[in-house]
């Protein structure tokens, strides 16, 4: 689709041409930066009193931080192809990106401004997106899209919450608030995996393509909404972890049988698309293995919340980073080798995070030391491939 000026976008740095390029790029090397510096921190190896402290501050930046991000970019791209309308590029994009960078350094270093300047700051990026977002699809009256813009007001709002939290912990819990963040991370990526991962599917391994179940997508996506809700209002209704346990527990019943008509047997000899199966299984047996921790004094489950952050939230950030960067780069659907062993390692991140305190208490440095290794590893392979890639204009001279 001819939507840019071909004269106009060259006089664009190719890094803010379009809202995938510095968002996927800055995401990937921030979470290689945080990621460091939370091991560190956590082993006291250095010392840093980011906002709301080394807890807060690492549950924040992964989700409100660095899954923002990723976000951003994912549908600051996307509004073009659905709107026909230009996205936002150029000086506004380096505007939004630079407004998130400001969000990251004070949240690390918040004596800079004051804790309460930094909170506004931190806040204002998703709302901003929310309006850029916003103008084009209410402009085309595409209003089956628009359900994006509340989408990221309650991201908004669980993300105030936390904040909240940090200043009102008798009355927020820092952990509910960020867990209604991830499961809205989780619900996003619930909805555009119902659009493209069947299409995605088909198209890869040259196979019909899934028939659409809308009562299974309604119900996939549902449950997870009525969980995020119950944490996200939990100040005000309690929270009954039983209950909670429970409704965790179908949402998962139902992304596994979504998730086995999509068939993902059939595409462990594409990269791109066995990469994307592998995380979306994190989220249904996460979730379910969840529940059941609410249910199972055995079961911890601030261990387990890491299969549905590491494997559901990064394998599938990875996976979707790695082949819309190449897509809207006008390169062809087939990544670095090496990318493979990048979806490999983030598996094995989740894994041992998730299963290496469980199993030997004891051993819960040494296993959070490896995952994080794991996740640099993964993360810095994308970085390593695809910065030149995002960083330069389109090969085939096209707008983007």
């Amino acid at each position: 689709m001819q939507i840019t000026d071909l004269q106009e976008e060259q006089n664009i740095l190719p890094l803010f041409r379009l809202g995938f390029r510095p968002f996927f790029l800055g995401g990937a090397v921030f979470s290689l930066i945080s990621i460091t510096l939370w091991l560190l921190m956590y082993q006291g190896t250095i010392s840093l009193s980011p906002y709301g402290g080394g807890y807060w501050w690492h549950i924040h930046e992964m989700i409100f931080g660095f899954g923002s991000a990723i976000i951003a970019g994912f549908l600051l791209t996307a509004v073009q192809n659905w709107t026909g309308i230009p996205s936002v590029k150029g000086k506004p994009l380096a505007a939004l990106f630079f407004l998130w960078l400001a969000g990251r350094l004070f949240m690390l270093m918040p004596e800079l401004l004051g804790t309460f300047v930094s909170s506004l700051i931190d806040l204002s990026f998703l709302l901003a997106v929310t309006y850029v977002l916003a103008k084009p699809i209410l402009a085309k009256k595409q209003y089956q899209n628009l359900f994006f813009v509340p989408l990221l007001v309650m991201f908004t709002l669980a993300n105030a919450e936390m904040h909240l939290a940090s200043f009102y912990p008798q009355s927020v819990a820092v952990s509910y608030s960020g867990y209604a963040g991830i499961l809205l991370v989780l619900f996003l990526i619930s909805v555009m995996a119902g659009r493209v991962v069947p299409m995605f599917t088909a198209n890869g391994t040259q196979t019909t393509k899934a028939t659409p179940a809308p009562l299974l997508d309604k119900l996939a996506n549902g449950s997870l909404l009525l969980t995020m809700l119950m944490l996200l209002l939990h100040p005000f209704i309690g929270f009954v972890p039983m209950f909670f346990g429970a409704l965790l527990i179908f949402a998962g019943i139902f992304q596994l049988i979504r998730w086995l008509r999509w068939r993902p047997w059939i595409t462990l000899g594409v990269p791109l698309l066995w990469s994307i199966h592998f995380a979306l299984k994190f989220i249904w047996f996460g979730l379910i293995l969840l529940g059941f921790s609410y249910i199972i004094d055995e079961i911890p489950s601030n261990h387990i919340w890491h299969l549905l952050t590491v494997g559901g939230m990064g394998g599938i950030i990875l996976a979707m980073i790695s082949r819309v960067s190449l897509g809207h780069s006008g390169l062809p659907l087939t990544p670095p080798k090496l990318m493979s062993l990048a979806f490999a390692f983030i598996t094995i991140a989740a894994l041992i995070r998730s299963f290496g305190p469980w199993l030997m208490p004891e051993k819960t440095l040494l296993f959070i030391d490896i995952s994080g290794f794991c996740w640099l590893v993964a993360f810095g392979l994308f970085t390593f491939y695809y910065a030149p890639i995002l960083l330069k204009a389109r090969e085939d001279g096209r707008p983007g």
